[in-house]
């Protein structure tokens, strides 16, 4: 097992939804976990990792196994505003950019950067799956994408393993967004988001943070990786699983009517994040064996409801 070869990790974004179980499997495997952190003392971390201010950065990166960058703010935490996208950029790339100076400044710097990216690098292609070697996308999400790993990128000059982990929805009991799906079902209100026909690429949140310590720890992970499960669908047949699950009906509610809701009330968030989708399969972790233990939505669905 790849994580049993970690002996020193350091995280950034270790107290959020991913980063959380993350910190918990890499300190069950062995590793000695560094979390950064602004308020290290609030954190509540399991034997085997500590909490560190970011002062002690350099100290941190010297030597160590690997690094796992998960720091930003979330992206799907209100309107974008042109303050907030300012705010979504600069969390993501500012964050990159001082792990990576850091790193230069190491006699040893660390052997791999997994940093997070995210499936807003793609192009929707009408139902056409897209992997690791489609073209990025454009507009606001593949800027930031694009930017992000440009930073993580950075590394590489250094003699550093990078891997850039492109993640789809996570799907998790709490936090996130699963509960917002299931919310409306259980009120017997669900219903397709605009034409429903848009990708949803989902990954259980136990296969992420599986993937995440596998490209930490194994050296032949290397280059983009999406972080999603092989079965990407449509948010109309999401949609059906969950209500199917939860004994629900469909509601047969216009797509515009849903769609001009949630335009109006989010705006270029809704366009981006709800009414669009790439249908995204992660090629390169399925190429070299990666093994999902949810692969379908019916698994994950039926494991977190």
């Amino acid at each position: 097992m790849p994580g049993s070869t970690l002996k020193r990790v350091v995280v950034a974004g270790g107290s959020g939804l991913v980063g959380r179980p993350l910190v918990r499997a890499l300190a069950a495997a062995g590793a000695h976990v560094a979390v950064l952190s602004r308020a290290p003392k609030r954190l509540d971390l399991p034997w085997g990792a500590m909490g560190y201010e970011w002062a002690h950065l350099s100290n941190l990166l010297e030597g160590a196994d690997a690094v796992i960058n998960l720091a930003g703010e979330g992206i799907a935490e209100g309107r974008w505003t042109t303050a907030r996208k300012q705010v979504l950029l600069d969390s993501r790339i500012q964050t990159t950019d001082r792990l990576v100076q850091a790193m230069a400044k190491c006699q040893r710097p660390p052997a791999a950067l997994v940093n997070a990216s995210a499936i807003g690098w793609y192009i929707p292609r009408d139902g056409a799956p897209v992997d690791e070697a489609s073209a990025p996308g454009t507009g606001f999400l593949a800027e930031v994408c694009q930017a992000w790993e440009a930073a993580a990128l950075k590394a590489s000059d250094l003699g550093v393993r990078v891997v850039r982990v492109r993640i789809g929805v996570v799907l998790a009991r709490e936090g996130g967004a699963l509960p917002k799906m299931v919310l409306p079902v259980r009120f017997y209100q669900a219903c397709k988001l605009g034409s429903g026909t848009q990708g949803l690429s989902w990954i259980h949140l136990e296969d992420l943070v599986a993937m995440l310590v596998e490209a930490a720890g194994n050296p032949a992970w290397e280059g983009a990786f999406n972080g999603t499960a092989p079965e990407p669908l449509s948010n109309e047949a999401f949609t059906r699983l969950i209500a199917h699950r939860l004994g629900r009906p469909m509601l047969p509610i216009p797509g515009f009517l849903t769609a001009g809701i949630l335009q109006l009330a989010l705006g270029e968030l809704a366009q981006a994040l709800l009414l669009q989708g790439a249908f995204v399969r992660p090629a390169h972790a399925l190429d070299l064996g990666f093994a999902f233990r949810f692969p379908t939505a019916q698994a994950a669905l039926e494991d977190l409801l």
